[in-house]
């Protein structure tokens, strides 16, 4: 059974819900942030593609040339976020949506298909295990352990850029690389500003504003990506524990 589901665009972007479960009647911040972003990305080809409801089952990708992510390689698609949750998992969306970007894929000409994974499935990543049901494979990797998956039609592979792979910068503050694609990232900044504060550590935040600036990023990122010591730590959004128990290292 085939469900129904419609793709955003310029038209319905103002008003379609965007899928993630922030409950707010108010206009949010990180939501209007979001629309702002893909009504610029939509013309590049974006593609965000969603359950008609207003709840958690949709699929975001875009050709790789233009996403928003220090990944190079012709010809492919780059999957940012597959996400199915709450009422609606186990009923086939995920399935669907996978499977509706593959076909746009070959459809287009394009290569394959890939997207950000590690050794262990971090929480902010789209579940490897189930790309991997697919045909994903492991095309490239990182020192320390994150990998690029990808399902290639031709026998081509993308690969990390160089400058994904040093993983660390100068600095030794707390540094965060990060974009509004996500409709967290507001309310994970404002965490970060608070808790800095309330511990007296010094932070730099850096937007993602351009595409050069997301190639040529110094560490993986789908969006956020965390620096500490010079080291890069993770692209999970940190909650007041997590950023605490890091700080306290």
């Amino acid at each position: 059974m085939e469900h129904a589901f419609l793709d955003l665009t310029e038209e319905n972007l103002p008003q379609e819900h965007l899928c993630c479960i922030i409950r707010s009647r108010k206009p949010h911040p990180g939501v209007e942030a979001k629309r702002a972003w893909l009504a610029q990305r939509l013309r590049e080809g974006h593609v965000f593609r969603k359950l008609d409801a207003k709840g958690v089952a949709f699929i975001e990708y875009a050709p790789l040339e233009t996403a928003w992510v220090p990944v190079e390689g012709a010809d492919h698609l780059y999957i940012y976020c597959l996400w199915v949750s709450g009422p609606f998992k186990g009923k086939g969306y995920g399935r669907e949506l996978m499977e509706y970007c593959l076909a746009d894929a070959r459809a287009k000409g394009r290569s394959g298909v890939c997207m950000l994974g590690a050794e262990k499935q971090k929480a902010w990543l789209s579940d490897q295990a189930f790309a991997e049901k697919y045909g994903f494979e492991t095309v490239d990797t990182t020192p320390d352990g994150y990998r690029l998956l990808a399902l290639s039609f031709d026998g081509t592979k993308p690969r990390f850029a160089d400058s994904a792979k040093r993983q660390e910068i100068e600095s030794r503050e707390l540094t965060v690389y990060y974009s509004p694609q996500c409709p967290y990232i507001h309310q994970s900044l404002e965490l970060m500003r608070k808790t800095c504060g309330e511990m007296d550590v010094p932070y730099t935040l850096i937007p993602v504003d351009t595409l050069e600036k997301a190639k040529a990023l110094p560490g993986v990122f789908n969006n956020w990506a965390v620096f500490y010591q010079g080291k890069f730590v993770t692209v999970n959004l940190l909650d007041a524990a997590a950023l605490k128990r890091l700080l306290k290292k």
